[in-house]
């Protein structure tokens, strides 16, 4: 049994069919996000929408949507990605784009726009991310701008998106089949042509069936070159369907004219246009192949948003889109489930795999209070919790979010060639003309054909795929091994990089802090609670241990807290002042027990911790914490001294602590007892001399990792450090970085590679053309053969 679905025509069927009653009928979908979108539609009245006709044959893009669509703030709701009262941010997919020209032209065009803050197109995926002012400029404006442009769009969503993506599929599939069939039938005509019907009484009846038969192939089959054309001269812009199509018509409009009678020539070429129509939308067909999987791995991360959640209401359990949950809604999560929103644990005892977010491949158990993330999968039992991030705020909202981002960043590579590829096009059609000039003279026909191969033959399209092709199928390389890429630029940088620093606590240690000693000249349960009272108010990993103490009871009240960034901090407890952190921080102005002074001068030397903390009249001691160095870094210390780079551990911590964890690990260039400031200094420093790679993982980093060269935080880190690397590493170890460095090695290689070739394959085939040794159809063949060259050469980078 199968039907089809209500708001986008796919088929329906019992495992994909979500119903939902719309003005008290119930009606039929294929997944969740249709109806959603139908419901939409409906509750804001525009449901006449469904009983629209769109039949056009003229060269133009229609609106999705009613232009009134856009603009409500309800249809919005279920597409932006970001939004504040004054600005908006949104991503819009199109299947019409498909070169580097394209990319060009929207981001200029639609960047130009007042209101628009900015604009980046991916050709990789097909999608447009834009941020705009709402009261300077509306959506509605946007996507007519676009279809002005030529560019039918679509906000984007993962269903919809998926249901565009197939009948974008089943077009392509239906203009290649029907080229298919007539380029069969013309090769036969062609072949009694060419074996004595071109003599005979046939002759003129073969040629008008040849007319017959190409063309609706060029009018059906090639309208999507045709239309992309019209709109690239239209907007003054020469998109790379100009000079296919200016070929494909001059060839057929030829034919036509000797067809009438009108030329003494005898030749048409209908089969010719044929061919090379079928033959590029093949070469497109592959190359969309090639790309969809290429980018498996990046897609494969979006694929873990479950679409679907179960949300609890008066006992009532409601299957509802996960982009349609609430904070504080209660959702159940059922055993072997994947979570889909971030929440606290109301109910239920379960153990959680949360190897996702954390690389750690140990389950974590859940119970009642405890903290829950989208994208961890519940192994055994079922729980009820809290939702307290929506969707594109969770945990693996903002992993997909980055991941998504990252491939709208343009390196300055990219950048670079953006702005060649349309001066690379209006030379391909000026040495076009050149070519005709020249053999125009000698014969009519060979200087037609051999223009005609020269517009086909050139491929822009291997130079725009050259870097971001290698740049995507890297970053998903990357994203299997846990690691995400914020910056493009990253693989360029990474090559350069001959220093790395190192923050000590959390990166180079494990920071899972234990208690080792606690010592004070008070009564010992007295102070423990002052400091635990106190330190339950900070994220640092100190901060933690202290407060897991067995013996703490933090119950004292603290007003007046204060966190001095890289020092430590302080609080006020019945009305007494305390500070908290390193001896030099805490004692100002009074002078510390000598026997606590040596205890923690011992402790310091085995590389413990010690936490002063202090009131307004006495140092009164400290706990003693231990760390453990991970267990892969000295492999990573000596393998990055080994490929020539220079190591420095940056911290904060005391000197004496900092270089016995340096002393261990073989690092000479040690700086200790570094505030914010101090890190981000000593980074600027090295600057001068060298290009300076920084991984941390705290709040006290932030400063170092936006002024270094490139910047990698541990995923364990805190957001602000996450938010300030150009890179993230989704698991504890180090070994990733090694892998780092070799995939930018590997990745810059690649792309040297892919833009060499490009300029090899134009610099050969283009003189070759225009000395009338290419014919047009070779040419059609050759020129997606490059950009699939370009693609598998980039593909290899799945196995480095």
């Amino acid at each position: 049994m199968s039907n089809v679905c209500y708001h986008c025509g796919l088929e329906v069927t019992n495992h994909n069919k979500v119903q939902m009653s719309i003005e008290n009928k119930q009606k039929d979908f294929c997944c969740a996000g249709c109806a959603n979108v139908c419901q939409t539609i409906y509750l804001n009245g525009l449901g006449s929408f469904y009983h629209q006709q769109t039949n056009s044959l003229l060269p133009a893009v229609d609106l999705e949507y009613p232009v009134e669509f856009y603009d409500a703030d309800a249809f919005q709701q279920s597409f932006l990605e970001l939004s504040d009262e004054r600005t908006k941010t949104i991503i819009l997919i199109s299947d019409t784009i498909h070169c580097a020209a394209c990319v060009w032209l929207i981001e200029r065009a639609i960047g130009t726009l007042d209101g628009i803050i900015w604009v980046r197109v991916s050709l990789i995926n097909k999608r447009i991310r834009l941020s705009w002012v709402d009261v300077d400029i509306q959506l509605s404006v946007i996507m007519k701008r676009l279809a002005d442009l030529g560019y039918a769009a679509m906000p984007y969503e993962q269903n919809i998106a998926e249901s565009i993506a197939n009948k974008a599929n089943k077009a392509m599939l239906y203009r290649i089949s029907f080229s298919a069939f007539t380029m069969m039938n013309l090769l036969w005509i062609s072949i009694a042509m060419y074996t004595g019907a071109a003599g005979g009484e046939y002759h003129n009846y073969f040629q008008w069936l040849g007319f017959t038969l190409a063309t609706p192939t060029l009018f059906y089959a090639g309208m999507p070159f045709l239309k992309n054309a019209f709109f690239g001269l239209k907007n003054c812009f020469m998109n790379m369907d100009v000079p296919i199509s200016i070929g494909v018509l001059s060839t057929y409009f030829y034919s036509v004219y000797v067809l009438l009678g009108v030329s003494t020539k005898n030749e048409v070429y209908f089969d010719t246009v044929v061919n090379f129509i079928f033959v590029i939308l093949i070469g497109r067909y592959f190359e969309g192949s090639a790309k969809k999987s290429t980018l498996s791995a990046s897609n494969a991360l979006q694929q873990l948003q479950p679409k679907v959640a179960y949300v609890v209401s008066k006992d009532e359990v409601k299957i509802t889109p996960v982009g349609a949950i609430k904070i504080d809604e209660t959702v159940l999560i059922k055993p072997a489930e994947r979570l889909a929103v971030d929440g606290i644990v109301l109910s239920g005892d379960s153990e959680v795999d949360e190897s996702l977010l954390t690389g750690e491949s140990l389950l974590v158990r859940k119970q009642f209070g405890d903290e829950v993330f989208s994208g961890s999968i519940n192994t055994s039992g079922s729980l009820m919790i809290r939702v307290t991030k929506t969707l594109n705020n969770s945990a693996l909202g903002q992993i997909v979010s980055l991941v998504e981002s990252m491939q709208y960043n343009k390196s300055s590579i990219i950048c670079t060639l953006d702005k060649v590829i349309p001066y690379f096009v209006g030379t391909t059609i000026f040495l076009a003309i050149v070519t005709f000039i020249y053999w125009y003279p000698y014969d009519f026909d060979l200087a037609l054909l051999s223009a005609t191969s020269v517009l086909i033959i050139t491929c822009p399209c291997a130079f725009g795929l050259a870097t971001p092709m290698s740049i995507a199928v890297a970053s998903g390389a990357a994203i299997k091994k846990k690691i995400l890429i914020k910056n493009n630029d990253v693989f360029e940088v990474l090559g350069k990089v001959d220093w790395v620093v190192f923050d000590k606590t959390g990166t180079l240690t494990k920071g899972e802090f234990s208690i080792s000693h606690i010592e004070t000249l008070i009564d010992k349960i007295n102070f423990i609670n002052i400091m635990v009272s106190i330190e339950k108010h900070s994220e640092h990993p100190l901060a933690k241990a202290i407060v897991g103490v067995d013996m703490a009871n933090s119950t004292l009240e603290v007003s007046e807290f204060y966190a001095d960034h890289g020092q430590g901090v302080r609080g006020v407890i019945n009305q007494q002042s305390y500070k908290i952190g390193d001896l030099s921080y805490v004692d100002i102005k009074h002078q510390v027990d000598a026997n606590l002074l040596n205890k923690s001068r011992l402790l310091g030397q085995q590389g413990v911790i010690c936490i002063w903390c202090a009131n307004e009249s006495n140092v009164l001691g400290f706990i003693a914490l231990k760390d453990q160095i991970k267990s892969d870094t000295a492999e990573v210390v000596n393998q990055l001294k080994f490929i020539g780079k220079q190591v420095s551990i940056l911290s904060g911590d005391s000197e004496i602590v900092t270089q016995t964890i340096a002393s261990k690990l073989g690092i000479e260039h040690v700086i200790a007892q570094a505030l914010p400031k101090d890190k981000a200094d000593y980074i600027k420093q090295l600057q001068q001399n060298h290009t300076v790679l920084m991984v941390g993982d705290g709040v006290n980093d932030a400063p170092a990792l936006v002024q270094a060269d490139i910047s990698i935080a541990i995923g364990a880190g805190s957001d602000v450090s996450i938010n300030s690397a150009d890179l993230v590493i989704l698991k504890p170890t180090l070994s990733s970085i090694i892998e780092l460095i070799n995939l930018a090695k590997h990745t810059n290689n690649t792309i040297k590679q892919n833009i060499i070739f490009a300029l090899l394959y134009n610099a050969f085939m283009v003189p070759l053309a225009m000395m009338a040794k290419v014919t047009p159809l070779f040419a059609a063949i050759v020129m997606p053969i490059s950009s699939l060259i370009v693609i598998g050469n980039a593909a290899r980078l799945r196995n480095k």
